[in-house]
């Protein structure tokens, strides 16, 4: 899982996936990162949606820690 994520689908995914995990676990993760609501559309360098694929795979990467047995 060391590839960016760059789609909402995989965002999505990744977070149901390692909630469902987390889940069975016993362990409580945070409120994965919120979607952008300001996003223009217009494809810009430093997009909002830039932003928020790091801020996924920083979750991501915190919630793996707490699994990790």
């Amino acid at each position: 899982m060391d590839h960016p994520l760059t789609d909402r689908a995989s965002a999505l995914a990744l977070f149901a996936a390692l909630q469902e995990r987390a889940a069975r676990q016993g362990v409580s993760l945070r409120t994965p990162p919120p979607e952008p609501t300001s996003c223009c559309g217009r494809g810009c360098n430093g997009c909002v949606w830039e932003g928020y694929y790091e801020a996924v795979v920083y979750w991501r990467d915190e919630a793996l820690l707490m699994l990790d047995d």
